[in-house]
């Protein structure tokens, strides 16, 4: 039996006065003309990086089996709750990125390209991975690319050993010559996901009224429920409670601000004041990115190359570059141990987030791949080798995870790279200086 109706289009949006609010992936979103037999709608490809900076303590991060994945190391034990998702690869190199600093680990993490060393403007990289995807996947979306970071980055000139401070700054790159600045307030990157119509001035001040972007929708929210069906009905109001979730964190740290005598220099003024909670505002911004299709390529840079932040809440009091230059001192390797194990459970709070988002027959999690992890080994000398790395989503059903990869002989992540790319639809035959294909993730399932 056909059913004669027309379906909603997956870039249906609900507006009003200064809002846009793309929807979540709906079961009313199915073509016309199908069977009554229930048909799910089909989820999109999505592809999204975190980075963290100067390496880690790797003997803390490195699961102790091989194959299986089935132990996780003191660092990564936070991901248990979504093992079978997280792919951990052992030996992978940077060889672009030498001769060591900071500046290439983070320029060449994405691009696996040599930074022309340089103080000045004449900068050059080369395109990076997300840029590449963005490219290809990202036209359909509003955002063919969200870049985003959890500290200001605004430091101009040489920032280190004589390379432009443009390399530790910027993750994404369009071109050799077209870096991407990141975005690091919540408010910001919320009106870019949700407003629409007049100026960010204008927007400010009305929400600054106590109103909610979903006040201004309200109209459109109520059109849409009444045509849907009681499982899409469930979902838009779980994705909107969720948006007015962010948006009220959003407004409790903006009003939190007046009563901070101490404000960090590197943060933006108006977002959380606990490093953990502004990590997570982001991370969640990232979900309603995603789960509403607003974009489907991103990067996040969790916290900066040669970052002098503090932990105290994890009982890490010292400040985190000085800490890698540990020269093997024990009690100095187990605080960046610490300073790894709390980014991985951030960044495991996400992969939760994600798995716990319908989307189609699966999660949001099933349907995305993540790499996740830093252009430096070994931070105590600066070496690009052995880089902590792990894969985690599961592409669409194409990614399998539950598994640590071991090269025997260091590999240029540049295969890793060319994988993930392969892996949402991006063939290429080669990347930067890459020698093939990461093997283990294109079987049994295949591309």
């Amino acid at each position: 039996m056909i059913v004669m109706k027309k379906a909603l289009h997956r870039r249906t949006l609900l507006r009003g006065m200064g809002a846009s609010l793309a929807l979540p992936l709906l079961d009313a979103m199915v073509p016309a003309m199908k069977s009554l037999a229930a048909t799910p709608a089909k989820p999109v490809k999505r592809l999204g990086f975190v980075y963290i900076p100067m390496g880690g303590a790797i003997s803390q991060w490195t699961p102790p089996v091989d194959g299986k994945l089935t132990q996780l190391s003191p660092t990564l034990q936070s991901l248990a709750p979504v093992i079978d998702h997280i792919t951990v690869l052992t030996n992978m190199e940077l060889k672009n990125a030498y001769p060591g600093t900071h500046a290439t680990s983070n320029a060449a993490f994405l691009s696996a390209a040599t930074a022309k060393w340089t103080e000045s403007s004449d900068y050059y990289l080369g395109t990076t991975v997300d840029q590449i995807a963005a490219q290809r996947i990202g036209g359909a979306t509003r955002l063919p690319s969200l870049e985003l970071a959890m500290d200001l980055l605004t430091t101009v000139g040489q920032c280190d050993n004589g390379y432009a401070c443009v390399y530790q700054n910027n993750l994404s790159w369009s071109s050799p010559t077209s870096p991407l600045p990141a975005e690091a307030h919540p408010r910001v990157v919320f009106e870019r996901l949700f407003g629409d119509g007049g100026t960010a001035q204008d927007r400010l001040s009305e929400l600054k009224k106590d109103a909610s972007v979903l006040d201004w929708v309200r109209e459109d929210i109520a059109r849409l429920q009444r045509k849907l069906g009681a499982s899409d009905k469930t979902k838009v109001s779980q994705y909107l409670d969720t948006v007015r979730e962010v948006e009220r964190r959003i407004q409790k740290a903006e009003a939190a601000t007046a009563d901070s005598h101490l404000p960090d220099l590197d943060r933006p003024v108006g977002v959380p004041a606990a490093y953990a909670d502004h990590a997570k505002l982001m991370f969640d911004l990232q979900v309603l990115a995603l789960q509403a299709d607003v974009t489907r390529v991103i990067t996040f840079q969790l916290a900066r190359e040669t970052s002098t932040r503090t932990y105290p809440e994890i009982g890490v009091p010292d400040p985190h570059h000085p800490l890698t230059h540990h020269r093997g001192n024990p009690e100095m390797v187990a605080k960046v141990a610490k300073i790894n194990a709390f980014h991985v459970s951030l960044f495991s709070y996400f992969l939760q987030k994600l798995k716990a988002t319908p989307d189609g027959e699966g999660s949001l999690l099933d349907h995305t791949v993540y790499l996740y992890g830093s252009g430096m080994g070994n931070p105590d000398v600066h070496d690009h080798v052995n880089l902590p790395v792990l894969v985690a989503g599961g592409g669409g059903g194409k990614v399998k995870g539950g598994r640590h990869i071991r090269y025997a002989e260091p590999t240029p992540l540049a295969n890793l790279h060319l994988t993930l790319l392969e892996k949402v639809g991006v063939r290429m035959d080669a990347f930067a200086d890459s020698k093939g294909r990461v093997a283990e993730l294109l079987d049994p399932i295949g591309l």
